[in-house]
């Protein structure tokens, strides 16, 4: 059935419209983190889009660098912030795809696990701050607060559940009778899921990795509660840049913002030869 050319007008200005919805906020950022304090403090009729006078201070700012109009002293810079970020979401995200992986591919396969499947979708049905609490007991006996390996652990358990379900949706749709064909050549089920299976599986694997990352890059209560100083991950850093005589330093946060933005952004670019194929994969299965 053929769709009139107004129908198609009215599908195009929605599309450009929520696209629109999408940008403004982040144009807003990138514009806010390029403008000084007297313009980010604007009111009213002073209020403008774009910076009149452009400047990197916001960014040298949380990088350490002192500012004449920000006097304010900075407990820490963004540096170990963001190092913190990368090495919990990094591995919190291979800890989680790895067990996530290996137990999809034995469900699917073997219909091993028993109640598996329930017991790991059970882990998001508990509200946050009931499963956290057990938790900052356990690892302040284990000397594990603070440390971005303990918040590493918590990520790839806490996102576990999802790398499991999406990568068990993907093991279902794939045919099995390559692994056959390979079992009947000789090689053992652990080769086959190495050699055969990963390799034809590496598009649903970087678009699942991709999803559980940037849950654990965008995490900000656990951050909060298992890390207090020496390892505070990007949102619980961004959450104390304020000052008694500023108020909340708007421009710092937008500029850490922005580079907060950059990693998913790089692992997207990385990976999207993978990702839409991983996100379609299946879907032309008759």
């Amino acid at each position: 059935m053929r769709r009139s050319p107004a129908f198609e007008l009215f599908r195009y200005a929605v599309i450009v419209l929520a696209i629109a919805i999408t940008l403004v906020p982040i144009a807003w950022m990138a514009s806010m983190a390029f403008k000084p304090i007297a313009e980010w403090q604007a009111t009213g009729n002073n209020l403008t889009w774009w910076p009149k006078n452009p400047t990197l201070d916001n960014f040298r700012f949380i990088f350490g660098e002192s500012s004449t109009e920000l006097i304010v002293a900075l407990e820490r810079t963004a540096a170990k912030p963001i190092l913190a970020s990368l090495l919990a979401s990094v591995f919190g995200t291979l800890i989680a795809m790895a067990a996530g992986s290996a137990a999809a591919y034995g469900l699917s396969r073997f219909k091993a696990g028993g109640n598996l499947p329930l017991a790991l979708i059970q882990l998001r049905l508990f509200p946050p701050m009931a499963v956290m609490i057990p938790v900052m007991i356990m690892w302040a006996f284990l000397k594990l607060n603070d440390t971005w390996w303990g918040l590493a652990l918590v990520y790839g358990i806490v996102t576990l559940p999802f790398a499991f379900w999406l990568m068990k949706t993907f093991f279902d749709e794939m045919p099995r009778e390559i692994e056959e064909a390979a079992l009947v050549e000789g090689c053992s089920r652990f080769r086959v899921f190495l050699k055969v299976t990963l390799p034809m599986m590496a598009a649903p694997l970087a678009s699942s990795a991709l999803f559980v990352f940037i849950l654990n890059w965008s995490d900000y209560l656990i951050a909060l509660l298992l890390t207090t100083r020496e390892w505070v991950t990007i949102p619980v850093y961004m959450a104390s840049l304020s000052s008694s005589m500023t108020g909340q330093l708007y421009g710092a946060k937008a500029a850490l913002g922005l580079i907060a933005a950059v990693p998913p952004i790089i692992a997207g670019i990385a990976i999207q030869k993978h990702l839409v194929r991983g996100l379609t994969f299946g879907a032309l299965k008759q």
